[in-house]
């Protein structure tokens, strides 16, 4: 949602529609991103985190087509300004020089702000969905942010237990 945005909200159904849309293009934002992160990583576990999270993604956009096509809509152009510098702050990150370990940490740093931001953005959708009477979204929506908060805590454990001990070494 743009600052200078045209964006209307009459009814807590158009802020429905309009956090699907931005969860749509973050996700399909990170379909591209994630691929670059998994070959930036060094360890084998973190890798493997970022690949099982494309397929996640992929995942997730899959559900929001299906919550989209529940409400009768097709998924419009709204862009995420918020995953688009996220991206960037990761783009930086994957180009760095250095220690490949601390580089490690770094990644585990920028994807799991992706997951935050990811984790609250899918929370407030599944929570508008409950109040409008969509249950079926709102369970699409919470099986997501379930396997958003998953993903983040398997960042913590590979961050905690390998990388950031590797890079203090």
């Amino acid at each position: 949602m743009g600052i200078f945005s045209t964006t209307e909200f009459n009814s807590m159904e158009d802020l429905l529609v309009n956090q699907l849309e931005d969860l749509y293009d973050a996700e399909k934002r990170l379909t591209d991103a994630l691929p670059k992160m998994a070959e930036a990583a060094s360890s084998g576990s973190l890798r493997n985190a970022f690949t099982t999270h494309l397929q996640q993604t992929r995942d997730h956009i899959g559900r929001l087509d299906v919550a989209f096509r529940r409400l009768g809509r097709t998924p419009g152009h709204e862009t995420c300004q918020a995953m688009k510098g996220l991206i960037s702050e990761g783009e930086q990150v994957i180009h760095a020089k250095g220690d490949p370990s601390v580089k490690d940490a770094a990644l585990i740093a920028a994807a799991q702000r992706v997951e935050h931001y990811e984790i609250s953005g899918y929370g407030s959708a599944r929570t508008f969905s409950q109040r409008l009477g969509y249950s079926d979204i709102a369970d699409l929506l919470q099986t997501t942010l379930q396997e958003e908060s998953a993903t983040d805590k398997l960042l913590t454990q590979i961050a905690e237990q390998q990388v950031n001990v590797k890079a203090m070494a």
